[in-house]
């Protein structure tokens, strides 16, 4: 790379840091390290939520799926999240946010002790932190190996460098600092994606070729919304389980729903995040659609790499590469920052009698300490995922198929149709989806689509059914439900 393009990369990583340090000033209690106080406009946390949605494995393992099937990369693994989080838009978001206003919850995990029981919020706890060091852990080495390929930095190296600058601004500043470093992002990641654009644009037009017409020229089958190893019903399932995963199953994004000041706020956060899903992935993705017929790859995880590197000037392959980083850090902070949340709020106080008793700001304290841990566990992790089966192995076939079941008992158990619902359901709920995936991958050897959706009816079935049989749910579980259904009244006090 040139010259030009190290300063771009050095810059924006310098401007990361400060933004960090001024976000560090905003926080001086544990809710603002958390939850921003519940003041963070919606359409700041709108930008979040979208930018915490997706990293760079966009630009790795969805870029070779588009490389080597076309629009179904698309279809597949970007257009659920922008139904999904529709969906969410009326059924989750504001209640989310009610649970803060009412309950004063700074963690998506803490009013399980009250609705089910102690045992099953530690249950989810300890099983969703550690899914979450895999999720986090693929994101780190998907952003390494476009580092690798661009500017030859060994994947270990690429790792640490990436999650050291993430680490120095998440740690300083908490949620504040990650809305407002994603929102920079969003920009830079803006201006990258034009610049691809642009770039591609030419090189199609100096083979007769443009964004228009360029389809027909593509391999047969790459305009095919489906194909045999992605097939629709993949798709009708994988909305289920993003909607779980994207309203709340992924803790960092109902923390979005909880920092908005209201329950409308928290609704126009989802609409908003669900409209950047549905045409921003069009606009990165355009590139990839296209590198068929433009450039030859050995790993075609190393397509969107080897695109701007063809095709960008100086400066403009830092701002790409710069864009790039910006995803996976978004993402990375923000799940570093549910992940102290939870541990601090819900699981310390349950296995170390002193926290149920920290001051705010030994909790602050303690939330900084808990983001690091978090952060080197999953960089570790990071170094190995080859061993693990690559990125798009972890990202679609541990994350995608494991949240369901971690995630159902956690967002149905705000619904008031499930207020039946008790602890034994919930954990039989769980326990039967990890029991199907382990049978489906590692004894049956199923293809992965089956493996992704089996785990996620499993659970959902057995909550419904067994739920409607056992009817355990504490007393608690009706009053919560049915404050989460409708706004405070103006008189009624805010916590229950």
């Amino acid at each position: 790379m040139h010259l030009l393009d190290w300063v771009v990369i050095a810059g924006y990583f310098v401007v990361m840091i400060a933004i960090g340090v001024w976000a560090h000033r905003q926080v001086s209690n544990a809710a603002d390290y958390f939850t921003a106080g519940g003041k963070m406009p919606w359409w700041l946390a709108g930008i979040s939520h979208h930018m915490s949605g997706y990293s760079a494995v966009v630009f790795v393992a969805y870029a070779g799926v588009a490389y080597d099937q076309g629009i179904v990369s698309y279809v597949v693994f970007m257009f659920p999240l922008a139904v999904a989080t529709g969906i969410g838009a009326f059924l989750f978001a504001p209640k989310w946010n009610r649970l803060r206003s009412r309950y004063d919850i700074a963690s998506p995990l803490e009013y399980l002790a009250a609705r089910f029981n102690v045992p099953t919020q530690q249950v989810l706890a300890w099983s969703g932190s550690l899914l979450k060091i895999f999720d986090v852990a693929a994101k780190w080495s998907a952003v390494a190996l476009l580092l690798d390929k661009f500017v030859g930095v060994p994947l270990v190296w690429g790792v640490i460098i990436t999650a050291g600058v993430t680490l120095l601004y998440c740690t300083a500043g908490g949620l504040w600092a990650d809305a407002l470093t994603e929102l920079g992002q969003f920009v830079i990641q803006g201006l990258a994606a034009f610049a691809m654009l642009v770039a591609v644009g030419s090189a199609l037009s100096a083979r007769g070729l443009n964004y228009l017409d360029f389809w027909g020229a593509l391999p047969e089958g790459h305009t095919d919304p489906t194909t045999s190893e992605y097939p629709m019903y993949f798709v009708i399932v994988y909305i289920l389980v993003k909607t779980f995963e994207y309203n709340g199953g992924m803790w960092n994004l109902a923390q979005r729903y909880l920092a908005t000041p209201s329950s409308t706020q928290a609704r126009n956060t989802a609409l908003l995040s669900s409209f950047l899903y549905l045409v921003w992935p069009i606009v990165l993705m355009l590139p990839m659609f296209a590198a068929p017929l433009l450039v030859e790859v050995e790993k075609s995880q190393d397509v969107y790499a080897q695109m701007a590197l063809d095709f960008l000037p100086a400066g403009l392959l830092g701002l790409v590469l710069v864009g790039v980083f910006s995803h996976t850090m978004a993402m990375a902070a923000s799940d570093a920052n549910a992940i102290s949340a939870v541990m601090t709020r819900d699981v310390l106080p349950n296995v170390w009698k002193r926290a149920k008793n920290f001051t705010d700001q030994q909790a602050l304290r303690t939330g900084r300490y808990l983001t690091v841990i978090f952060v080197l566990l999953s960089v570790i992790i990071a170094i190995n995922a080859e061993n693990l089966g690559g990125v798009l192995s972890i990202i679609v076939t541990w994350v995608g198929a494991l949240i369901g079941p971690i995630s159902i008992p956690m967002m149905l158990g705000m619904l008031r149709p499930f207020r039946h619902v008790g602890p034994t359901t919930a954990l039989i709920s769980w326990g039967g989806g990890l029991l199907s995936y382990a049978l489906t991958k590692y004894a049956w050897h199923l293809n992965d689509a089956i493996t992704v959706v089996t785990p996620v009816l499993v659970s959902l079935v057995l909550f419904v059914g067994i739920g409607a049989v056992l009817r355990d749910a504490p007393a608690a579980a009706e009053e919560i439900t049915e404050k989460l259904a409708r706004d405070a009244d103006p008189a009624e006090p805010s916590r229950a």
